[in-house]
């Protein structure tokens, strides 16, 4: 198994509504990209962040199914989404589950 880790930052004019509807769109991936064992996003609160807001962790069933997911049109669109709505950084770590 292999767990993908995003931690998103926004820009100053990124809404709570925008962020909201990024956390919907996400959660539905599961459905739709094969290999998706496990999806989880959320609104960060911890106050050791560095600015960035939102998290999310996709559980994938091995390495194919990660390489499947980025190049994916449903994972795309979020992808075209979070430039739309004002994505400022993000940072990505991808591992093997022993």
């Amino acid at each position: 198994m292999v767990e993908h880790i995003v931690l998103i930052k926004f820009s100053q004019k990124t809404t709570s509504e925008q962020k909201e509807e990024l956390i919907r769109k996400t959660l539905l991936l599961k459905e739709i990209i094969p290999g998706i064992l496990d999806i989880q996003q959320g609104k960060n609160f911890s106050n050791r962040s560095q600015g960035y807001e939102v998290g999310l962790t996709v559980r994938f069933k091995d390495r194919a199914s990660l390489e499947n997911y980025g190049p994916h049109p449903a994972h795309q669109e979020i992808v075209s989404y979070l430039k739309e709505i004002g994505l400022e950084d993000s940072i990505i770590v991808d591992f093997d589950i022993k």
